[in-house]
């Protein structure tokens, strides 16, 4: 009985890692084009491919903060909010969405809020490249 069971777990470990949505190709290639869209700042153009593979993938880190800068970008600080909750409900380390929902915040100015999801950010990411611009700019809110 042993051997069967373990059997069967064998033969359908593969399936089920083939199976996730998250290492897909598609995933990482829309997600991709979405990074290179928001670095030429077309953000319009970058939400498309963002969405999508966050349709497959709602926790695909890159895809997330590529929508949440896109929002931001485009001023579109409400909908950046709801879509960082929508993420960060999923999967509550992606530290890019803390990132940009505190973009939201600063510029719907509501201080408490971008203050606790810059920390946040600051914490799951010190190294990034966006940290010492967090930190600049915490500093200034704190004086």
């Amino acid at each position: 009985m042993r051997k069967v069971l373990l059997s069967i777990l064998v033969l359908a470990a593969p399936a089920a890692l083939a199976e996730d949505p998250c290492a897909a190709t598609a995933v990482s290639s829309a997600a991709a084009q979405a990074k290179s869209l928001a670095s030429q700042k077309k953000y319009a153009d970058a939400q498309a491919p963002a969405r999508q593979a966050l349709a497959s993938c709602p926790t695909q880190a890159e895809a997330v903060g590529v929508l949440g800068q896109s929002l931001v970008a485009l001023k579109q600080n409400d909908a950046a909010i709801t879509a960082m909750n929508d993420a960060l409900a999923k999967k509550a380390d992606l530290a890019h969405a803390y990132l940009w929902r505190g973009y939201a915040y600063y510029n719907k100015k509501e201080p408490d809020r971008m203050v606790t999801d810059f920390e946040t950010f600051l914490r799951l990411a010190p190294t990034a490249p966006e940290a010492a611009a967090v930190k600049q700019l915490l500093a200034s809110i704190k004086r």
